[in-house]
């Protein structure tokens, strides 16, 4: 048991432990059971105070007044309104009543109301006292009488007592707002929104997204860019609660802000561009199921909370910390709806392939998050008159050959969802990734003559940029792919099981990488 002091109404001090016996009755004046017991704890005090100390702490300053008044008591009313005598003692229903030995070890715990068991603590404390019990009429009582949730496991209150008994305290800047005022249009009228309502992060919150990881809440979790702004733990957890995440979601968002933040996806030039880049989420792994995250029907669109509060997350993170937000560093000529969330996982069981993570070297058992520099909205395309992977192979080719524009060649990394149908085509084939990406690539492939710019179309690739010094004819009648690698067509399968549409993600014709990192749900 640890040592504690708690003041009564008159502003008295008792310090525990007594160095004698004690009984510590914990109750509330909001639950009708303590003030059924409450006479039968003040006439314990009366009886044994000779022999042991008989203290009431109550859970609420104003409640411990009214229960001093309607009950006339004589017994001392400890104020513990902050709850950390409570955490300290485990209490989880009120009444629970404690006896004490004088090194302050507990000898007898009575939780709730039950006449029999309130019958044997009043003998233990004659034994203990060696004082005679008070004459009580037990007939008056019923023989059970359930007790009331302490509020020291209130949500909320629980994960912030657990952090201040750790010695842990939250940082962040704390912000004020008047009694009248609407904390929604605040917090959109200071700029912490992404244009939607948020939820507002109170500590209550904040501390109880913390439980979701058990990294210290001032552990630095990455340094964002523009601003180079150092987020630590808690800041994550602000951010996730003003998304919606569960606390459950937070080793998730941690790992994505990581891949993010790696210098290799270079978020800021992704987040600068005009060309509306923002990073979009693959998960992987386990970790899908054990967060109920939607992978079939929908899977790219609205409906699911981890899906669409894991991405939401990020980009606030990266606007409210980082310091990307439009007309700023944010230079979006459009925008995009992947802004306000991009986050999805892939249906594995359902693909005839590899999954995305184990192709990157990971186990399948790994739960894994991939990040990617996107520049639009997912552009969807149908194919629904394909019956060999060639035919569907095709189909694909030629609308990827056009993203970005026809001329739009070399590119980095693009992200291909393919549909369970448009998959169950490719795997009656018998076709790879491997296989598939080879045809596209093939497909794809245009001679340099028709990719330059020209007086009627002044779009096209640049000399520079095909290396190419003297524009020869044999140079010219070169052909190239639309994509500088097979590999940067990056496949995973997602969506409902009827309907044969799949998806193009296209990236940020700058300099990025995909990055991925492993979810660690126990830290």
């Amino acid at each position: 048991m640890r040592a504690f002091s708690l003041n009564d109404s008159t502003g008295k001090t008792f310090a525990f432990p007594t160095q004698r016996y004690d009984l510590l009755a914990f109750v509330n004046e909001e639950c009708p059971t303590c003030n059924l017991v409450m006479p039968l704890i003040d006439a314990a005090f009366r009886a044994f105070n000779r022999g042991l100390d008989v203290w009431a702490i109550g859970q609420d300053a104003a409640g411990n007044a009214e229960l001093i008044k309607n009950h006339q008591l004589g017994v001392p009313m400890l104020d513990d309104s902050s709850l950390k005598v409570s955490y300290g003692f485990d209490i989880e229903i009120v009444p629970t009543i404690v006896l004490t030995d004088p090194q302050g070890r507990e000898v007898k715990r009575v939780v709730g109301f039950n006449k029999a068991e309130w019958q044997e603590l009043f003998d233990a404390v004659v034994t203990v006292s060696r004082v005679e019990s008070p004459n009580l009429d037990w007939s008056q009582y019923p023989a059970n009488r359930p007790g009331c949730g302490s509020a020291s496991v209130l949500p909320g209150v629980e994960e912030r007592l657990s952090l201040e008994a750790a010695g842990t305290r939250l940082c962040a800047r704390r912000i004020d707002i008047g009694d009248l005022e609407d904390v929604f249009e605040f917090m959109s009228d200071h700029g912490f929104t992404d244009g939607l309502p948020v939820v507002p992060p109170t500590v209550e919150r904040v501390v109880k997204m913390l439980s979701g990881t058990r990294r210290d809440p001032g552990e630095m979790a990455a340094t964002i860019p523009p601003n180079m702004a150092p987020c630590t733990v808690e800041k994550v957890a602000i951010n996730s609660v003003m998304a919606g995440c569960k606390p459950e979601y937070m080793p998730v968002v941690l790992a994505a802000l990581e891949a993010t933040c790696d210098t290799a996806f270079n978020v800021h030039g992704v987040m600068a561009t005009t060309a509306g880049g923002t990073p979009v989420i693959v998960v992987n792994g386990p970790i899908r199921h054990w967060l109920g995250m939607n992978m079939k029907l929908g899977a790219l669109g609205p409906g699911n909370r981890a899906n669409a509060s894991i991405g939401r997350a990020l980009k606030l993170i990266l606007r409210n910390v980082g310091g990307f937000r439009p007309g700023g560093v944010e230079r979006s000529t459009l925008g995009s709806p992947n802004k306000f969330t991009a986050c999805f996982p892939e249906w594995e069981e359902r693909s005839p392939f590899e999954p995305l993570h184990v192709e990157r070297g990971f186990q399948r058992e790994d739960s894994v998050v991939t990040v990617y520099g996107m520049v639009s909205g997912c552009f969807q395309l149908n194919d629904h008159s394909a019956r060999t992977a060639q035919a569907l192979g095709t189909t694909l080719a030629e609308t990827l050959r056009v993203i970005g524009t026809p001329k739009s060649y070399n590119l980095n990394e693009s992200l291909l969802v393919l549909s369970p149908e448009h998959a169950d085509t490719l795997r009656r084939t018998g076709w790879t990734k491997a296989d598939l990406r080879d045809y596209i690539q093939q497909a794809t492939a245009r001679k340099i003559r028709d990719l330059i710019p020209q007086d009627r179309n002044s779009e096209g690739l640049s000399w520079e940029g095909l290396e190419i010094g003297n524009p020869t004819i044999e140079a010219l009648e070169r052909t190239i792919s639309k994509f500088a690698e097979p590999n940067n067509l990056q496949i995973v399968v997602a969506g409902g099981e009827a309907g044969k549409f799949s998806a193009i993600f296209k990236g940020w014709g700058g300099v990025w990488h995909s990055v991925s990192r492993i979810i660690d749900p126990t830290q």
